[in-house]
């Protein structure tokens, strides 16, 4: 079951997942509380098994509205099950209600075949975030 949830259920996996055991208070993002952001997750049972962010931001020098996804994470017991799937199609059917035209994401590489299956594009060569790893940049149009 996918749903809405406060930034401090994000966290735990935040942490885990994406940031190597990061002291929870260093894995919120400046972003995470901006108007028009929300916060999913796909539950089994009453566990998150996947997380993920999105928040109102133009890709660089866009003019239409776009969604950035960022903080995607699920947990190994939960991974190949498509959960990732469900909480990234549940994402496009609610931003499409915002008038946003695209969601765009930085891609850890090791996930860039994950965001093509859902129809995401590479847009960019691949970049290094400090501390974190291999990125790309990936857009997915809604229209």
């Amino acid at each position: 079951m996918i749903k809405f949830i406060p930034t401090e259920l994000t966290l735990g996996l935040r942490s885990k997942i994406l940031r190597n055991g990061m002291p929870l208070e260093e894995c919120v993002f400046p972003t995470d509380n901006v108007e028009g952001a929300f916060h999913l997750a796909f539950y089994v049972g009453d566990e998150i098994a996947t997380i993920a962010s999105f928040f109102p931001k133009n890709y660089k020098d866009k003019a239409e509205l776009g969604y950035q996804l960022r903080g995607m994470a699920t947990d190994t017991p939960f991974l190949g099950k498509g959960y990732g799937k469900q909480l990234v199609q549940f994402a496009v059917e609610y931003i499409k209600k915002t008038n946003a035209q695209y969601i765009w994401c930085n891609a850890r590489t090791s996930a860039v075949k994950f965001y093509e299956k859902l129809g995401f594009d590479l847009v960019s060569e691949e970049f290094e975030i400090a501390g974190v790893g291999p990125h790309y940049e990936m857009i997915l149009n809604l229209y």
